[in-house]
């Protein structure tokens, strides 16, 4: 019987725990972690924040960067500089899923104690360290596939009786997931880095690469169903997937999705063994690529860019965009 136990609490092993500490991960039990954002750190030091901000009103300095399934994804994306991500593999079932409670109060614990060393920071008012304590917006998207955690549902609803909001990240491979939520994110985001079969394996690198072709085509027939605001995001990586316009378009159309952004791909830590600095695209690059995307489909244009994150945010013509900013604004 104790050897079933051990079997069914495969976590995250010391080796790998040691690691990411070292790269200031905070862990929270066995399978779930809090991390600073780059721009979180630049916020609360009033010296920019991230493309979140311009597009949708989040406060970077008030966000946290999380994960219930810090080390276990179902693709292995060449573009993700956090490698480790998929190091326990694509699934959990070895794993005891821990009460969604006690990591929510373990990430908001993380981050207050990542974010301690800024309290006594120069050109940090401490007023705004005090807000930077109470953070109002939960970003499911450090690393991992959140959508493998069985109490996501619990997580999510659990986040928002905080007063939070949420944005959860998924590569679209577990659509009855997202189908049997019954506390939706505030925005939901679905990764798609390849239009078609062979340029959406090659820089997924899906464990699965039949299936997670097919349940990401699942997820996106599935989203004009889901009741949230919904952003499809194209991670672009110059000379590989910066292809098929058109085929970009018509996934977006289909999904009925509200935002599409196209985001370029940063050669960043482990990211680095599989793409170099070159095959960065530049701001000027993916606005012509988003062009490019908009002429196949004249119902979309661009309504926004940030050049720091290299990203630009496009919407049908016809939705009323302005009217999801300011709302957003005013539910903060």
């Amino acid at each position: 019987m104790e050897d079933s136990l051990t079997d069914l609490n495969i976590g995250i092993n010391d080796d790998l725990r040691e690691k990411l500490v070292k790269q200031q991960y905070y862990i929270v039990g066995e399978h779930s972690g809090v991390k600073l954002c780059h721009w979180t750190k630049q916020d609360i030091r009033s010296q920019g924040s991230c493309y979140k901000h311009k597009f949708y009103g989040i406060e970077a300095y008030r966000c946290l960067q999380v994960s219930p399934a810090l080390t276990w994804c179902t693709e292995r994306c060449s573009f993700c500089w956090r490698g480790f991500s998929y190091a326990n593999g694509d699934n959990m079932e070895n794993v005891v899923h821990e009460d969604p409670k006690e990591v929510l109060a373990g990430m908001i614990e993380g981050q207050r104690f990542l974010m301690s060393g800024f309290g006594g920071h120069p050109n940090v008012p401490r007023e705004k360290w005090e807000r930077a304590n109470l953070p109002k917006h939960v970003a499911i998207s450090l690393s991992g596939e959140a959508t493998l955690y069985e109490h996501l549902d619990d997580f999510l609803r659990l986040c928002h009786e905080a007063g939070m909001t949420t944005f959860l990240v998924t590569n679209g491979t577990n659509p009855e997931v997202l189908a049997n939520l019954k506390t939706l994110p505030t925005q939901l985001y679905v990764t798609v880095a390849g239009a078609s079969p062979k340029v959406h394996s090659s820089i997924t690198r899906p464990f699965d690469p039949k299936k997670a072709w097919q349940k990401l085509n699942e997820t996106i027939d599935l989203l004009s169903s889901i009741d949230t605001r919904k952003v499809i995001r194209l991670t672009l990586v110059k000379d590989k997937n910066m292809v098929e316009p058109e085929k970009y378009a018509e996934l977006f159309l289909r999904s009925g999705a509200h935002f599409l952004e196209a985001k370029g791909f940063v050669s960043v830590g482990d990211a680095r063994d599989n793409h170099g600095y070159e095959r960065m695209p530049k701001i000027e690059e993916i606005v012509e690529f988003s062009e490019k995307i908009c002429e196949t489909a004249p119902e979309l244009s661009i309504i926004d860019t940030s050049v720091s994150s290299c990203v630009t945010l496009m919407a049908r013509e016809d939705y009323d965009w302005r009217k999801f900013k300011f709302d957003y604004l005013e539910n903060e």
